[in-house]
Protein backbone atom coordinates (compact mmCIF):
# COMPACT_ATOMS: atom_id res chain seq x y z
CA UNK A 1 0.00 0.00 0.00
CA UNK A 2 1.53 3.40 -0.80
CA UNK A 3 2.25 6.07 1.67
CA UNK A 4 0.08 9.60 1.07
CA UNK A 5 1.90 12.30 0.17
CA UNK A 6 4.38 14.18 2.21
CA UNK A 7 3.16 17.65 2.26
CA UNK A 8 5.55 20.36 1.91
CA UNK A 9 5.77 23.92 2.24
CA UNK A 10 7.43 25.76 -0.35
CA UNK A 11 9.85 29.01 0.24
CA UNK A 12 9.01 30.27 -3.17
CA UNK A 13 7.35 30.24 -6.56
CA UNK A 14 6.82 32.81 -9.51
CA UNK A 15 3.68 31.20 -10.93
CA UNK A 16 1.89 34.35 -10.56
CA UNK A 17 4.55 36.42 -13.06
CA UNK A 18 3.56 33.38 -14.83
CA UNK A 19 0.02 33.59 -15.25
CA UNK A 20 0.02 37.57 -15.35
CA UNK A 21 2.08 37.29 -18.48
CA UNK A 22 0.06 34.55 -20.14
CA UNK A 23 -2.75 37.00 -19.36
CA UNK A 24 -5.79 34.09 -18.94
CA UNK A 25 -6.51 34.88 -14.99
CA UNK A 26 -6.03 32.25 -12.61
CA UNK A 27 -8.21 29.39 -14.56
CA UNK A 28 -4.87 27.55 -16.05
CA UNK A 29 -3.42 27.69 -12.65
CA UNK A 30 -6.71 25.49 -11.30
CA UNK A 31 -6.80 23.00 -14.30
CA UNK A 32 -3.55 21.65 -15.39
CA UNK A 33 -1.36 24.09 -17.20
CA UNK A 34 0.62 22.86 -20.36
CA UNK A 35 3.61 24.93 -19.48
CA UNK A 36 5.82 25.79 -15.96
CA UNK A 37 5.60 23.91 -13.16
CA UNK A 38 2.61 24.65 -10.82
CA UNK A 39 -0.59 24.31 -10.17
CA UNK A 40 -3.14 22.79 -8.68
CA UNK A 41 -3.45 19.39 -9.70
CA UNK A 42 0.33 19.03 -10.05
CA UNK A 43 0.19 20.13 -6.17
CA UNK A 44 -2.06 17.89 -4.88
CA UNK A 45 0.14 14.93 -6.84
CA UNK A 46 3.27 16.27 -5.37
CA UNK A 47 2.28 16.88 -1.84
CA UNK A 48 2.58 20.87 -2.60
CA UNK A 49 0.34 21.93 0.81
CA UNK A 50 1.42 25.68 0.98
CA UNK A 51 3.78 27.86 -0.85
CA UNK A 52 5.08 31.61 -0.64
CA UNK A 53 3.24 32.85 -3.98
CA UNK A 54 5.77 35.67 -5.07
CA UNK A 55 5.15 39.07 -6.77
CA UNK A 56 7.49 40.05 -9.02
CA UNK A 57 6.81 43.65 -10.86
CA UNK A 58 8.59 43.97 -14.06
CA UNK A 59 9.65 47.02 -15.30
CA UNK A 60 7.61 48.80 -17.76
CA UNK A 61 9.39 49.08 -20.92
CA UNK A 62 10.93 45.76 -23.32
CA UNK A 63 14.10 46.73 -23.36
CA UNK A 64 14.08 47.13 -19.66
CA UNK A 65 12.01 43.78 -18.97
CA UNK A 66 14.80 41.95 -21.01
CA UNK A 67 17.22 42.67 -18.32
CA UNK A 68 15.52 40.90 -15.79
CA UNK A 69 15.80 37.51 -17.62
CA UNK A 70 18.07 34.69 -17.41
CA UNK A 71 20.23 35.07 -20.46
CA UNK A 72 22.19 31.69 -20.87
CA UNK A 73 25.04 31.35 -18.16
CA UNK A 74 28.53 30.07 -19.32
CA UNK A 75 30.72 30.59 -16.25
CA UNK A 76 32.72 33.14 -15.65
CA UNK A 77 29.96 35.73 -16.00
CA UNK A 78 28.96 38.81 -14.36
CA UNK A 79 25.63 39.99 -15.45
CA UNK A 80 24.63 43.83 -14.16
CA UNK A 81 22.12 44.86 -11.78
CA UNK A 82 18.73 45.61 -13.40
CA UNK A 83 17.16 48.96 -12.97
CA UNK A 84 14.84 50.25 -10.00
CA UNK A 85 11.17 50.39 -10.63
CA UNK A 86 9.18 53.93 -9.95
CA UNK A 87 6.68 52.90 -7.08
CA UNK A 88 3.95 54.07 -8.93
CA UNK A 89 4.47 51.50 -11.76
CA UNK A 90 5.31 49.21 -8.99
CA UNK A 91 1.83 49.69 -6.78
CA UNK A 92 -0.26 49.34 -9.98
CA UNK A 93 1.20 45.94 -10.80
CA UNK A 94 1.31 44.38 -7.80
CA UNK A 95 -2.13 45.51 -6.76
CA UNK A 96 -3.27 43.73 -10.24
CA UNK A 97 -1.59 40.47 -8.89
CA UNK A 98 -2.67 40.78 -5.19
CA UNK A 99 -5.88 40.31 -7.45
CA UNK A 100 -5.19 37.26 -9.73
CA UNK A 101 -4.18 35.52 -6.05
CA UNK A 102 -7.61 36.31 -5.11
CA UNK A 103 -8.86 34.74 -7.68
CA UNK A 104 -7.13 31.54 -7.39
CA UNK A 105 -8.74 31.36 -3.96
CA UNK A 106 -11.91 32.37 -5.29
CA UNK A 107 -12.92 28.65 -5.08
CA UNK A 108 -12.47 25.78 -2.57
CA UNK A 109 -8.97 24.64 -3.45
CA UNK A 110 -6.80 27.25 -2.26
CA UNK A 111 -6.80 29.81 0.27
CA UNK A 112 -4.69 33.29 1.02
CA UNK A 113 -3.23 32.10 4.38
CA UNK A 114 -3.17 34.75 6.71
CA UNK A 115 -2.46 32.70 10.02
CA UNK A 116 -0.25 30.22 11.17
CA UNK A 117 -3.73 27.95 11.86
CA UNK A 118 -4.47 28.92 7.97
CA UNK A 119 -0.96 27.13 7.14
CA UNK A 120 -1.20 24.17 9.41
CA UNK A 121 -5.09 23.45 8.20
CA UNK A 122 -3.17 23.09 4.30
CA UNK A 123 -0.81 20.66 5.77
CA UNK A 124 -3.48 18.80 7.80
CA UNK A 125 -5.39 18.26 3.94
CA UNK A 126 -6.97 21.25 3.47
CA UNK A 127 -6.93 23.73 0.86
CA UNK A 128 -3.85 25.08 -0.51
CA UNK A 129 -2.38 27.95 1.38
CA UNK A 130 -0.95 30.71 -0.43
CA UNK A 131 1.31 32.46 0.90
CA UNK A 132 1.61 36.02 -0.34
CA UNK A 133 4.98 37.34 -0.61
CA UNK A 134 6.86 40.21 -2.46
CA UNK A 135 9.64 39.37 -4.40
CA UNK A 136 11.47 42.81 -4.10
CA UNK A 137 9.34 45.53 -1.57
CA UNK A 138 8.98 47.97 -4.65
CA UNK A 139 5.30 48.35 -4.11
CA UNK A 140 5.79 49.55 -0.51
CA UNK A 141 5.84 53.10 -0.60
CA UNK A 142 9.50 54.07 0.67
CA UNK A 143 7.18 56.01 4.14
CA UNK A 144 5.63 52.85 4.23
CA UNK A 145 1.99 54.34 4.06
CA UNK A 146 0.21 51.49 2.50
CA UNK A 147 2.22 48.81 3.95
CA UNK A 148 -0.77 48.17 6.29
CA UNK A 149 -2.88 48.25 3.70
CA UNK A 150 -0.77 45.56 2.26
CA UNK A 151 -0.89 43.93 5.64
CA UNK A 152 -5.07 43.48 5.17
CA UNK A 153 -4.96 42.13 1.94
CA UNK A 154 -2.82 39.18 2.69
CA UNK A 155 0.86 40.12 2.56
CA UNK A 156 2.55 37.84 5.12
CA UNK A 157 6.34 38.09 3.55
CA UNK A 158 8.76 40.47 1.74
CA UNK A 159 11.62 39.97 0.08
CA UNK A 160 13.30 43.70 0.27
CA UNK A 161 14.42 43.37 -3.06
CA UNK A 162 15.31 40.99 -6.19
CA UNK A 163 18.43 41.46 -7.70
CA UNK A 164 18.25 45.24 -8.36
CA UNK A 165 18.36 48.50 -5.82
CA UNK A 166 15.27 50.23 -5.17
CA UNK A 167 14.23 52.47 -2.03
CA UNK A 168 15.34 49.73 0.85
CA UNK A 169 18.09 48.16 0.02
CA UNK A 170 20.57 46.73 -3.24
CA UNK A 171 19.91 43.29 -4.65
CA UNK A 172 22.79 40.86 -5.40
CA UNK A 173 23.92 41.19 -9.14
CA UNK A 174 24.00 37.73 -10.73
CA UNK A 175 27.86 36.43 -10.97
CA UNK A 176 29.91 33.59 -10.95
CA UNK A 177 31.85 33.07 -9.05
CA UNK A 178 31.47 35.54 -6.49
CA UNK A 179 30.32 36.22 -3.38
CA UNK A 180 27.04 38.13 -2.10
CA UNK A 181 29.44 41.47 -1.04
CA UNK A 182 28.36 43.64 -3.87
CA UNK A 183 27.06 47.23 -2.98
CA UNK A 184 25.85 48.92 -0.09
CA UNK A 185 23.94 47.79 2.99
CA UNK A 186 20.15 49.34 3.87
CA UNK A 187 18.97 52.53 3.37
CA UNK A 188 17.36 54.23 5.86
CA UNK A 189 14.21 53.42 4.34
CA UNK A 190 14.90 49.93 4.78
CA UNK A 191 15.68 50.17 7.92
CA UNK A 192 11.82 51.07 8.63
CA UNK A 193 10.53 48.59 6.96
CA UNK A 194 12.42 45.97 8.53
CA UNK A 195 11.12 47.64 11.82
CA UNK A 196 7.46 47.81 9.98
CA UNK A 197 7.43 44.22 9.22
CA UNK A 198 8.96 43.14 12.88
CA UNK A 199 5.45 45.41 13.85
CA UNK A 200 3.09 43.48 11.66
CA UNK A 201 4.38 40.01 11.82
CA UNK A 202 5.72 40.08 8.30
CA UNK A 203 8.31 37.49 7.59
CA UNK A 204 11.45 39.14 6.36
CA UNK A 205 13.35 37.10 3.38
CA UNK A 206 17.13 37.56 2.78
CA UNK A 207 17.19 35.83 -0.69
CA UNK A 208 18.52 38.16 -3.30
CA UNK A 209 19.39 40.99 -0.54
CA UNK A 210 23.46 41.32 -1.19
CA UNK A 211 25.87 40.80 2.12
CA UNK A 212 25.92 44.24 3.52
CA UNK A 213 22.01 44.41 3.42
CA UNK A 214 21.88 40.94 4.76
CA UNK A 215 23.62 41.81 8.09
CA UNK A 216 22.46 44.96 8.55
CA UNK A 217 19.03 42.87 8.75
CA UNK A 218 20.25 40.60 10.87
CA UNK A 219 21.47 43.25 13.12
CA UNK A 220 17.81 45.04 13.04
CA UNK A 221 15.41 42.56 12.83
CA UNK A 222 13.49 40.81 15.85
CA UNK A 223 12.72 38.39 14.03
CA UNK A 224 13.92 34.59 13.16
CA UNK A 225 16.29 35.53 9.46
CA UNK A 226 15.01 33.62 6.82
CA UNK A 227 16.47 33.01 3.03
CA UNK A 228 13.66 31.34 1.07
CA UNK A 229 15.56 30.32 -1.61
CA UNK A 230 19.21 30.23 -1.46
CA UNK A 231 21.65 27.26 -1.18
CA UNK A 232 25.83 27.04 0.29
CA UNK A 233 28.54 29.25 -1.58
CA UNK A 234 30.78 26.23 -0.33
CA UNK A 235 29.14 24.23 -2.74
CA UNK A 236 28.18 26.55 -5.77
CA UNK A 237 30.23 29.71 -5.94
CA UNK A 238 26.91 31.32 -7.02
CA UNK A 239 26.44 35.42 -5.67
CA UNK A 240 23.16 34.42 -4.51
CA UNK A 241 23.92 31.34 -2.52
CA UNK A 242 24.95 31.81 0.98
CA UNK A 243 28.36 32.35 2.45
CA UNK A 244 28.83 29.67 5.69
CA UNK A 245 28.69 33.12 8.13
CA UNK A 246 25.53 34.08 6.35
CA UNK A 247 24.32 30.16 7.10
CA UNK A 248 25.41 29.97 10.87
CA UNK A 249 23.56 33.72 11.50
CA UNK A 250 20.14 32.08 10.10
CA UNK A 251 20.94 29.28 12.54
CA UNK A 252 21.61 31.08 15.45
CA UNK A 253 18.68 33.35 14.33
CA UNK A 254 16.00 30.36 14.90
CA UNK A 255 15.45 30.77 11.07
CA UNK A 256 15.40 28.31 8.14
CA UNK A 257 17.68 28.34 4.98
CA UNK A 258 15.25 27.12 1.68
CA UNK A 259 17.35 24.85 -0.35
CA UNK A 260 16.13 26.00 -3.36
CA UNK A 261 16.49 23.21 -6.13
CA UNK A 262 17.15 25.66 -8.97
CA UNK A 263 19.77 24.29 -11.71
CA UNK A 264 22.38 27.54 -11.94
CA UNK A 265 22.86 27.40 -7.81
CA UNK A 266 23.40 24.34 -7.28
CA UNK A 267 26.82 22.81 -9.18
CA UNK A 268 30.73 23.53 -8.43
CA UNK A 269 31.09 24.25 -11.90
CA UNK A 270 28.28 27.02 -12.26
CA UNK A 271 25.84 26.98 -15.03
CA UNK A 272 22.75 25.85 -15.93
CA UNK A 273 22.12 22.31 -16.16
CA UNK A 274 18.93 20.72 -16.22
CA UNK A 275 20.95 16.94 -15.97
CA UNK A 276 22.16 18.35 -12.71
CA UNK A 277 21.19 15.39 -10.55
CA UNK A 278 18.25 15.77 -7.68
CA UNK A 279 21.10 14.55 -5.44
CA UNK A 280 22.63 17.60 -6.15
CA UNK A 281 20.13 19.03 -3.90
CA UNK A 282 20.60 16.97 -1.02
CA UNK A 283 24.10 17.80 -0.97
CA UNK A 284 22.95 21.46 -0.15
CA UNK A 285 20.77 20.08 2.13
CA UNK A 286 23.50 17.81 4.17
CA UNK A 287 25.72 20.66 4.18
CA UNK A 288 23.43 23.60 6.04
CA UNK A 289 22.01 20.70 8.17
CA UNK A 290 25.94 20.48 9.31
CA UNK A 291 26.38 23.70 10.01
CA UNK A 292 23.22 24.52 11.84
CA UNK A 293 20.84 21.66 12.69
CA UNK A 294 17.79 19.85 11.30
CA UNK A 295 15.62 22.06 12.75
CA UNK A 296 16.81 25.30 10.22
CA UNK A 297 16.36 23.91 6.72
CA UNK A 298 13.21 23.42 4.03
CA UNK A 299 12.88 23.94 0.32
CA UNK A 300 12.76 26.96 -1.85
CA UNK A 301 11.97 26.07 -5.33
CA UNK A 302 11.92 28.78 -7.25
CA UNK A 303 8.99 26.99 -9.26
CA UNK A 304 8.13 29.08 -12.64
CA UNK A 305 10.90 31.15 -11.77
CA UNK A 306 13.97 28.75 -12.45
CA UNK A 307 15.07 25.88 -14.35
CA UNK A 308 14.64 22.47 -12.26
CA UNK A 309 16.73 19.65 -11.91
CA UNK A 310 14.93 17.15 -15.12
CA UNK A 311 14.73 14.59 -12.18
CA UNK A 312 12.32 16.61 -10.14
CA UNK A 313 10.18 17.66 -13.32
CA UNK A 314 7.72 19.72 -11.78
CA UNK A 315 5.59 20.11 -8.47
CA UNK A 316 4.11 16.89 -9.09
CA UNK A 317 7.57 15.56 -8.38
CA UNK A 318 8.45 16.73 -4.54
CA UNK A 319 7.80 13.18 -3.43
CA UNK A 320 11.03 12.57 -5.31
CA UNK A 321 12.68 14.69 -2.93
CA UNK A 322 11.69 13.06 0.07
CA UNK A 323 12.45 9.40 -1.05
CA UNK A 324 16.06 11.47 -2.02
CA UNK A 325 16.40 12.57 1.77
CA UNK A 326 15.48 8.88 2.91
CA UNK A 327 17.75 7.63 0.63
CA UNK A 328 20.66 9.50 2.10
CA UNK A 329 19.68 8.44 5.59
CA UNK A 330 17.54 11.13 7.38
CA UNK A 331 14.62 9.81 9.23
CA UNK A 332 10.26 10.45 9.17
CA UNK A 333 10.90 12.71 11.57
CA UNK A 334 13.73 14.84 9.98
CA UNK A 335 12.27 13.97 6.63
CA UNK A 336 9.03 15.98 8.14
CA UNK A 337 11.16 18.69 9.48
CA UNK A 338 12.66 19.44 5.99
CA UNK A 339 9.62 19.31 3.87
CA UNK A 340 7.21 21.54 6.30
CA UNK A 341 7.68 21.32 10.28
CA UNK A 342 10.28 23.81 10.32
CA UNK A 343 8.92 26.29 7.77
CA UNK A 344 5.75 25.84 10.01
CA UNK A 345 7.37 26.89 13.44
CA UNK A 346 9.15 29.62 11.79
CA UNK A 347 5.94 30.95 10.69
CA UNK A 348 4.23 30.67 14.16
CA UNK A 349 7.07 32.30 15.31
CA UNK A 350 7.30 35.36 12.67
CA UNK A 351 3.82 36.41 12.33
CA UNK A 352 1.34 37.87 14.69
CA UNK A 353 -2.11 36.47 13.88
Amino acid sequence: MSRPPLPFIDGHNDVLLALSQAGEGAGPFLARRPEGHLDLERAREGGFAAGFFAIFVEPEGEEERAATRIPDRTPPYAVPLAGPIPTDHAVRQAGAMVELLHELAAGDGVRVARSFGEVQEAIDGGPLAAILHFEGAEPIEPGLGNLGELYERGLRSVGLVWSRPNAFATGVAFRFPSTPDIGEGLTPAGRRLVAGCNDLGILIDLSHLNERGFWDVAELSEAPLVASHSNAHALSANSRNLTDAQIDAVGNSGGIVGVTYHAGMLTEAGGIDPDVPLARVIDHVDYVVGRIGIDHVGFGSDFDGAVMPSELGDASGLQRVADALRDRGYDEVQVTKLAHANWLRVIDETWVA
